[in-house]
């Protein structure tokens, strides 16, 4: 379902709408898992460099957005400004935090007892950990940090469990800087490593799925119904 009204209430089924954001509309994608799932979180799902073709189209966030939704959690994605319907220009990082903050304020005011993660795909990591660093995210997901084209090292550590997945074998981001930069963190994220995967993990979205289901689920916030942790 599509609507031009931005929702006071998070839809109940999967629905995209225009949200206001600092550069003008954002084209937001929201979907709820089964409702035997359904737990007190909401993930926001950030896409990969609006100037390369990314979009909250692209396959390995819509993994990333099933993988988080069959575990019980809303989940939310968004075009960065200039992508999609969202309007505006890139802006480097930046204004891409700016239209993510944007978005958890919605997010924040619909779902007010939700404890809030954050999850990106190469660039869109970038703009989830500078996210993480604003507001009380309580898990963070990064898959592929394009840890060589934008300078994550300048960003502070997040105070939540952090889960970073790196294919072996990706041609866009170098694996061994990845590496590095999560063994110089302190205390160091959660690294998992997949053999023979590129960037955008062909022919192994099923086991990224997995992947991140099984490194976060210790970390679930509780079933809608039973008492807050």
């Amino acid at each position: 379902m599509t609507t031009d009204t931005v929702p006071d209430r998070f839809p109940a089924t999967a629905t995209t709408f225009l949200l206001s954001g600092p550069a003008g509309a954002l084209e937001v994608a929201t979907d709820m898992p089964a409702p035997d799932l359904a737990r007190a979180g909401t993930a926001i799902v950030c896409h990969p460099h609006p100037l390369q073709g990314g979009t909250m189209h692209n396959k390995v966030v819509t993994t990333l957005e099933r993988a988080l939704r069959e575990l019980g959690l809303a989940t939310v994605r968004f075009n960065f400004r200039g992508i999609g319907a969202s309007a505006g220009t890139f802006d480097d990082g930046r204004g891409e935090t700016d239209d993510a903050l944007a978005v958890a304020a919605w997010v924040r005011r619909v779902r007010p007892d939700d404890v809030l993660w954050m999850a990106g795909f190469s660039f869109g990591s970038y703009v989830a950990l500078r996210v993480t660093g604003t507001l009380p995210v309580r898990q963070l997901i990064t898959v592929a940090p394009a840890v060589t084209r934008l300078d994550f090292s300048a960003l502070p550590m997040p105070a939540c469990p952090w889960l970073v997945i790196q294919g072996e074998a990706d041609e866009i981001v170098e694996p061994a800087a990845v590496y590095a930069f999560v063994a110089a963190r302190a205390p160091a994220p959660t690294l998992i490593r997949v053999p023979d995967t590129g960037h955008f993990f062909h022919r192994r979205l099923i086991e990224l799925r997995g992947i991140v289901q099984d490194g976060v689920r210790a970390n679930l916030p509780p079933l809608l119904g039973t008492a807050h942790a």
